[in-house]
């Protein structure tokens, strides 16, 4: 694939990562998702602008729980956890993570507390989505909170000289207000993406790609159909 600047989406089983992704290509940025279990020691990080980190549902505190790769958090580029991908990042860089006395699931208001990064333009207080049972229960050294909802005193949190930010809400769901000012936030103002993809700019990029590596030569192209119940390759 030619170089394109994108948002690597790391997914740890979250049922929105999907919509992540698509949240991030409505404000014409390339999305790639790769899974939390890829050996990442090979991957070409040069056209990343920036890393999301899916949510999930495991706990942190699981033996069997997925994993940060350590690596993503050095790549010189900005980090956004949502829940799961929050603790996550707090848990790697000095902070406690604590279970809550009951699994929080629907609406909470949360208010913020800076007008600037992640909630720039956004009003005092909105409301958002949540679907937790673990939240971050001590700051790591270097963060400090940015919104806090009733029930979740660290419901957002920023590094700033690192880069890093969290937020234990699902800001790319539609029942957080102002979740696609947040995301825009991210992506464009502090990742620093131009906004200028489209798919159909992909289809051109991919071409291209596809004959500058064949050349002259020939190339076998398969597709998949649904019939009954299997597929029918054509």
């Amino acid at each position: 694939m030619s170089a394109i600047q994108r948002i690597l989406i790391i997914d740890y089983g979250s049922q929105y990562t999907q919509l992540i992704a698509r949240r991030v290509r409505e404000h014409k940025v390339y999305s790639e998702i790769i899974s939390c279990h890829h050996d990442l020691s090979g991957y070409d990080f040069s056209c990343v602008a920036g890393i999301i980190l899916s949510g999930g549902p495991s706990s942190v505190h699981r033996a069997d729980a997925p994993k940060l790769d350590i690596t993503l958090l050095k790549q010189n580029v900005p980090v956004l956890g949502i829940c799961y991908g929050l603790q996550l990042i707090a848990l790697n860089s000095g902070g406690k993570i604590g279970k809550s006395s009951r699994r929080e699931y629907g609406r909470a208001m949360i208010t913020s507390r800076a007008r600037t990064g992640l909630f720039k333009g956004m009003p005092k207080q909105s409301q958002v989505w949540m679907s937790h049972g673990d939240h971050v229960r001590t700051l790591p050294a270097g963060f400090k909170m940015i919104g806090s909802t009733p029930s979740v005193k660290y419901a957002a949190v920023a590094d700033t000289k690192r880069g890093l930010y969290g937020v234990q809400f699902h800001p790319e769901v539609a029942h957080t207000e102002q979740g696609s000012t947040i995301l825009r936030n991210f992506i464009i103002d502090i990742c620093g993406c131009k906004g200028t993809w489209s798919p159909a700019s992909f289809i051109k990029s991919t071409v291209a790609d596809i004959k500058k590596t064949v050349g002259s030569g020939k190339v076998i192209c398969a597709r998949s159909r649904f019939v009954g119940n299997g597929y029918v390759v054509e």
